[in-house]
């Protein structure tokens, strides 16, 4: 794995950190790539129970792609006679917002700067975003002439509305995090001083909670926002079927009788 993404477990808490703060984080070839290793060692790994994604400087948690390289290879693309170039979004933006937004645990991310582009949809494909007071969110594809990516176009009309989704489409700028705690976009706003210790404290008590109802909370909210009632409530016997079956669940019972902190195990 390249040195632009750093990936460290411990606890049952995989960390995946974006490392190139001299570039705001922007994504070139080599960190998508690593970036894709990362989630999907994350994803297939049972000793992780959470996972914390964030970046590493102050001033951006993650730009997009990266616009150097990306007219480099614009170029040679035109040269070549080729569209080789616009495969990222197949072969590296989709799996990584898959892995994110479909593994069986839950996923923060810690954004201590600016999340623009595909930035943006890599924060939105987390489950819950603790967000430092200096962020800022943009959508930034029209300003270069293209469309949503990253899976955005799915999950921020889910966050903050259809109407809402298309103004931030169609006219990006940069949002403030206060801008994004209101629409829903930050689930936490904290001091940026602050945002790198509470974020993995939020992830590190969700690794050491109830991991397969965490992950059925999950796969609920996710079936529900595309189909009917009655299917979501059958969705939810079948799945609260599978928590009710976990060691997890009888831990949490016994230590409520007892007025104690259950120590889960998940399973």
């Amino acid at each position: 794995m390249a040195d632009t993404v750093l990936y460290e477990v411990s606890d049952g808490l995989a960390k995946i950190t974006l490392n190139r703060p001299e570039a705001m984080n922007a994504l070139n070839i080599a960190t998508k790539v690593a970036l894709r290793e990362a989630v999907q060692a994350a994803a297939g790994d049972d000793a992780v129970r959470a996972v914390l994604l964030t970046a590493a400087g102050e001033r951006a948690f993650c730009v997009g792609q990266d616009l150097k390289e990306h007219i480099t290879l614009l170029a040679a693309d035109r040269e070549a006679g080729t569209g080789s170039t616009m495969t990222t979004v197949k072969e590296h933006y989709n799996p990584v917002v898959r892995a994110l937004a479909g593994m069986a645990k839950p996923v923060v991310a810690g954004v201590n700067g600016v999340a623009a582009g595909a930035g943006f949809g890599l924060a939105l494909a987390a489950d819950y975003r603790v967000v430092s007071d200096r962020a800022g969110f943009n959508t930034s594809f029209a300003n270069v002439a293209l469309t949503a990516d990253s899976g955005i176009s799915w999950t921020l009309p889910r966050v903050v509305g259809p109407g809402r989704a298309s103004d931030l489409l169609l006219f990006p700028r940069t949002i403030t995090a206060q801008d994004a705690y209101d629409l829903g976009i930050a689930n936490r706003l904290v001091p940026a001083g602050e945002l790198h210790a509470e974020a993995e404290r939020v992830a590190r008590a969700l690794a050491g909670g109830p991991t397969v109802a965490y992950a059925a909370l999950k796969e609920s909210v996710a079936y529900g926002l595309s189909h009917t009632l009655e299917e979501t409530l059958e969705k939810e016997d079948e799945l609260q079927a599978r928590a009710g079956a976990s060691e997890d669940h009888a831990i949490a019972v016994e230590a409520f009788v007892n007025k104690e902190t259950p120590k889960y195990l998940g399973r």
